[in-house]
């Protein structure tokens, strides 16, 4: 299902933060091993899935000159992540051999009426493709069994892994099969079309405590933590000379680099802390360790509000 497990370091041998977020996208391994719906990772029948040496090389160069991207990333009208994360298959696709990108954020209207939006078609050796796009982070059950999709929700309470799935498995992959969407993929030279999904992402385990993942998820799914304001003290107080910081927003894609001159001190996160509001969102933290030149990523965990899922955050 994933023809580049192989190469799931790459990213962290990258300098630039919009090519590591590209190898990321393309390189990461899937939520779920089994879903409701047939997962394709998009380049599976691609010259770079037959030659993963070709796509290093491809990704190696980009980083050494990230303009194009850079560029095509600044065309975004939003810095919606999951939109992001579109954005950076898109721009693969586009450039990938063997691969035929026929459209990207197709709107299905009929009479007026937008029905739906199909995420890509594209083209390969193996035929046409509707392939749904989605990039997840869940938080698991801190008190019961985590096998129950419906338990893992995201870090601002409103979005749930089971009825993600739903929505997904009902309406937006069945939608290309839609008899009334059969002009728009004739037009493009895409019908029929098969249906497949690719939903990557980290699940977020609790501390304290412990659950199990989601029935269905994948082996090598990434992973952190998650836990409340008021335990934050004591989770710090595990590792005194571990060095922990917030990662923004747009940066929760690829694990984090960050250069020496950029390290938080301990005492900018204990003055940092009690300044986040109680009903804050939820915030990222990395632990970074010396890896040479730079700090590297090597745990994140969520920071939820004591009243967490009950307050609404985003």
């Amino acid at each position: 299902m994933h023809p580049f497990a192989a190469l799931a370091a790459l990213p962290r041998h990258l300098r630039q933060n919009v090519v590591r977020d590209l190898a990321w996208v393309l390189l990461s391994p899937p939520l779920l091993a089994q879903a409701p719906w047939c997962q394709r990772h998009p380049l599976s029948a691609s010259a770079w899935a037959a030659e993963p040496a070709r796509l290093v090389a491809w990704l190696e160069q980009q980083d050494a000159a990230p303009a194009e991207l850079e560029h095509w990333l600044s065309l975004g009208s939003s810095r919606r992540l999951g939109l992001y994360y579109e954005r950076l298959w898109q721009f693969a696709l586009a450039r990938a051999p063997g691969i035929r990108l026929l459209g990207a954020n197709l709107p299905v209207r009929v009479a007026g009426q937008t029905l739906g939006e199909l995420d890509l078609l594209l083209q390969d050796e193996e035929g046409v493709h509707h392939l749904e796009l989605a990039i997840k982070l869940y938080l698991g059950p801190r008190h019961g069994q985590g096998e129950d999709a419906a338990q893992w929700l995201g870090p601002g309470s409103l979005d749930r892994l089971d009825l993600k799935l739903e929505h997904l498995a009902q309406h937006q992959l069945p939608l290309s099969s839609n008899p009334e969407c059969r002009p728009l993929l004739e037009e493009l030279g895409a019908w029929p079309a098969s249906a497949e999904l690719w939903l990557g992402g980290y699940l977020f385990y609790p501390w304290p405590g412990d659950c199990t993942a989601p029935l269905g998820a994948h082996g090598e799914h990434l992973h952190g933590r998650w836990l409340r304001r008021s335990d934050i003290a004591d989770f710090l107080a595990q590792s005194p000379e571990a060095v922990w910081q917030p990662l923004e927003r747009h940066s929760w894609l690829a694990p984090a680099l960050c250069e020496p001159a950029d390290l938080w001190p301990r005492e900018r996160l204990e003055h940092w802390l009690p300044e986040l509001p109680a009903e804050a969102p939820a915030r990222m933290l990395v632990r970074l360790e010396d890896a040479g030149e730079r700090w590297e990523e090597r745990e994140r965990v969520f920071l939820v509000s004591d009243r967490w899922p009950q307050t609404v955050g985003g």
